[in-house]
């Protein structure tokens, strides 16, 4: 049984995702600040944190600092729809992913469970090797799944597990064309309802951090009405 550690200042979602979790069959242990999270986990580390960024005592973006001082387990950000630059700068700190809020319990269920999966993967001494699994380079891109690693000409590109795994299943097969739907059902739990704008989104968000890298980044591209595709460069 995976141990969750839920740290936010809203005891509504504290509870309600806490219930949610042991549902699915989780411990939780729940910690209104930071600073009562830390102290904890000085004692005993979960397998997994699920962050809120803003809190008293000490806040997401600190403590996420704190933890990777001396841990590579796990930690989603629960941000506000506002918060892009705090999402930006927890990844790069060293945040597995985010979670806006409001949010899709299954959704966090969901994001969860990937991330435990790949944490177990890397965990493994012997990992079969799979076209998920083994490293891929399609002409500028290299993509280490165990490592959750990307690169575009050299340079490291952050991703979030979903923008990972959206362009793993586009980069598998560049010229063919990849619907939302099949979009859909690679990033998310095929009980997880998301619409066709939530992978759009994704979509812009991993053409921009590609483009940071390499402003001439065009190797996504938009067949409006059918889906997208990947074009090795």
């Amino acid at each position: 049984m995976s141990k969750i550690a839920l740290v936010d200042d809203d005891r509504n979602i504290l509870t309600s995702v806490a219930i949610t979790l042991e549902a699915e069959g989780f411990e939780v242990e729940t910690y209104s600040d930071g600073q009562a999270a830390l102290e904890a986990f000085n004692k005993a580390l979960p397998d997994m944190a699920v962050l809120d960024i803003k809190m008293p005592r000490m806040d997401g973006m600190d403590l996420l600092q704190r933890l990777r001082q001396k841990t590579t387990m796990p930690v989603i950000f629960l941000t506000s729809k506002d918060d892009e630059i705090d999402e930006v700068l927890g990844l790069r700190m060293g945040a597995d992913d985010y979670v806006k809020k409001p949010f899709s319990q299954r959704l966090l269920v969901a994001r969860i469970r990937a991330l435990l999966r790949r944490q177990e993967a890397q965990a493994g001494d012997i990992v079969a090797e799979t076209d998920d699994t083994k490293v891929m380079e399609r002409g500028h891109l290299r993509m280490d799944p165990l490592r959750h690693s990307v690169t575009w000409k050299g340079q490291d590109v952050t991703l979030t597990v979903t923008e990972f795994l959206l362009l793993q299943a586009l980069a598998q097969r560049p010229g063919f064309v990849k619907s939302r739907d099949q979009l859909m059902d690679v990033a998310y739990d095929d009980q997880v309802y998301v619409d066709d704008r939530t992978i759009d989104s994704h979509i812009k968000r991993l053409r921009k951090k590609l483009r940071n890298a390499d402003q001439d980044f065009s190797a996504i591209e938009t067949l409006y009405g059918i889906g997208y595709r990947y074009n090795e460069e």
